[in-house]
């Protein structure tokens, strides 16, 4: 499918706008970096830097049992509003969302990612992430409230490798990993009115430090590229907390295609699964609320990705909207609809 979306965004391309220089770069075209929603799939030359701002959103609305929406009436265990607190929903044996259940999500992320040439073969990155989550709620009695959090995530370190390169063809291995620098205990005083923990899926971070190891592979044509990267997010032990979130896998498939020299647009599908969370927070009540639930944590996702990319005096451009095609969710949780991926980067 990918190859015919590059057929026919081709026809829509002319040959003569591309460079035909016998000893051009072809990786310094507008397809040289993946789809905004990648990281990790090019290296730098020695004693090159790279400066690049992310930011993402994401937005989920109404609940899941897996793979099937359910409504708040349903997702509350009732049909009809009672009042607080409602008989709850079980699954799995565990019964929750007694107290109320979240409606909707928004998911904003700023990250600020920089990469330096170690040498031409070995490119070191750091990233550091600002997440602010804000999740609507309803309870059996039909009130609403709102919760939200922002603050420092987890930041990124690691060394992207080549394991083979020529001039069609990169192999690269990402040894990354992640500490712990995101508050996993920050208290809301939203709706009790005293002091209590964030549900799971509101904490800044882990918790743990992370090993982030992955590999990416991409091939150059003249007018088209593609690549595909499988990459995982593994939690090392379990935090102070008592727990540890579940081991993240994702598969990216990728087609770019020339337009001009300095425009690019991409195709993605994306295959991502989670586990569920090992141990338990003795301040998460999951009779409560189904976001408290370890066993609630994990699923199956598939994204599809469309994207364009542009390249002007050293400056790049990369952009993507994500909408969720299919998830086969853990329980009972909220389900993604899409994501927004947009993204500015300069080296020199």
């Amino acid at each position: 499918m990918l190859l015919r979306f590059a057929l026919v965004c081709c026809s829509l391309a002319s040959s003569a706008c591309l460079a035909t220089a016998d000893n051009f770069d072809r990786r310094a075209l507008a397809d040289k970096h993946a789809p905004a929603g990648i990281m990790g799939d090019h290296l730098h030359g020695k004693g090159e830097w790279m400066v690049e701002y992310k930011y993402m959103n994401m937005y989920m609305e109404d609940n899941r049992i897996g793979e099937n929406t359910v409504s708040d009436a349903t997702s509350l265990g009732t049909a009809v509003p009672v009042g607080p607190p409602g008989p709850g929903i079980t699954i799995d044996g565990v019964t929750t969302n007694r107290g109320a259940t979240p409606t909707q999500m928004t998911m904003e992320m700023h990250m600020a990612h920089i990469m330096y040439g170690a040498s031409d073969d070995v490119t070191l990155y750091t990233m550091a992430m600002l997440p602010s989550m804000t999740m609507d709620h309803t309870r059996a009695n039909g009130t609403d409230f709102t919760t939200h959090n922002s603050g420092f995530g987890d930041m990124g370190f690691g060394a992207l490798l080549r394991l083979y390169s020529d001039e069609n063809e990169d192999w690269i291995f990402n040894l990354g990993c992640s500490v712990p620098t995101g508050d996993i205990y920050r208290e809301t005083s939203t709706p009790t009115g005293s002091p209590t923990a964030f549900p799971y899926p509101m904490r800044l971070g882990s918790g743990t430090f992370n090993a982030r190891p992955g590999l990416t592979y991409k091939r150059y044509s003249d007018w088209y590229s593609w690549g595909a990267q499988f990459q995982t997010d593994l939690p090392i032990g379990k935090n102070y907390r008592g727990y540890s979130v579940g081991d993240e896998f994702r598969f990216n498939s990728w087609t770019s295609v020339l337009l001009t020299d300095n425009i690019s647009v991409s195709l993605r599908g994306e295959h991502l699964w989670r586990t569920e969370y090992d141990g338990h927070d003795p301040a998460a009540n999951g009779t409560l609320i189904s976001t408290n639930v370890e066993q609630f944590r994990g699923g199956y996702w598939y994204n599809l990705g469309l994207g364009a990319q542009y390249l002007r005096n050293g400056h790049y451009f990369n952009t993507e909207i994500v909408p969720t095609i299919g998830q086969d969710l853990n329980g009972i949780q909220l389900e993604t609809d899409f994501a927004f991926i947009a993204s500015w980067s300069k080296s020199f």
